[in-house]
């Protein structure tokens, strides 16, 4: 079976736009998705809409084409992937102060970077006078990243802010010239890239569509990405071309776990793996 073949449509979305009467509008997109199946998370906010859901083509197209007709998203920016069941268990429509939090109120992110395609950008961090930032958090990168990607080590998107105030003169020293920075999706890096506009820095770049357009499109001979994409559902990962990775999720810290670690005795489907505390012994009997 090829990954085309894979009966389930997974639709990783975002839009920024004003959105308002978020408590309608939830119960609309609620109904909506449980009508026709979809399960997933969407999280709504008065800038805009953000999510993964999954189901049926026919299910995905009827959502994704109801979620365009919303004002000010008719260019909702959409990555598909396919699964072989559905990677959610339920669905959730949650409203939120930001549908990616960053903590920082006057950012604009309808004023991000410069949009790259994945040719481009490949030759954007071949450049020397590039830095290249990873936005996502360390969990996630530690199973994948672009070559020469500056890993900020952050647990939360809230604080790459603080980090990058506290290492901007080593992060633009030694002739760098230009900042380049990648995510998932795209959504993380039209606010990162917005947030560096505004602290003055004009030469600044996001690959447009994230980390899962560029897998999709980019042939693996001409990569420059090693390892494999975190995502956010029961997947785990995925490789080039959007295939299935081989991680699994650990239920008790969360994190990531490799082929290798599965084969592990400290690891134990459902419950621990490697890097979760030893559990106690409990008192000892008398």
């Amino acid at each position: 079976m090829t990954i085309a073949d894979l009966p389930i449509r997974v639709a990783a979305l975002y839009r920024f736009a004003p959105m308002e009467d978020l408590g309608a509008l939830r119960t609309r997109l609620l109904e909506l998705c449980q009508a026709q199946a979809i399960k997933g998370t969407l999280l709504i906010a008065p800038e805009g809409i953000n999510g993964t859901i999954a189901g049926e083509d026919a299910a995905i197209e009827s959502v994704v084409t109801a979620l365009r007709a919303l004002p000010g998203c008719g260019d909702l920016d959409v990555k598909y992937s396919r699964a072989p069941a559905l990677p959610f268990r339920r669905m959730k429509v949650r409203i939120k102060r930001e549908i990616v939090t960053m903590g920082q109120p006057d950012i604009d992110p309808l004023a991000p970077g410069h949009y790259l395609d994945p040719a481009e950008w490949n030759a954007l961090i071949a450049d020397p006078e590039t830095v290249v930032i990873d936005t996502r958090n360390a969990y996630e990168v530690a199973i994948g990243t672009f070559a020469g990607a500056v890993d900020p080590g952050t647990r939360s998107f809230r604080e790459f802010p603080g980090w990058f105030r506290q290492h901007r003169d080593e992060l633009l020293g030694q002739g760098k010239r230009k900042v380049a920075m990648f995510c998932t999706g795209g959504i993380r890096c039209e606010k990162s890239t917005a947030f560096l506009k505004a602290e003055g820095i004009e030469a600044v770049y996001h690959l447009k569509g994230g980390i899962l357009k560029y897998l999709e499109e980019m042939p693996e001979p001409q990569s420059l990405w090693q390892g494999e994409c975190y995502v956010f559902d029961e997947r785990v990962s995925v490789g080039h071309g959007l295939v299935p990775g081989d991680y699994a999720s650990c239920k008790a810290c969360g994190r990531p776990v490799s082929r290798e670690e599965q084969v592990m005795e400290q690891f134990i489907q459902g419950e621990r793996c490697a890097r979760c505390p030893a559990p106690s012994a409990g008192p000892l009997a008398s």
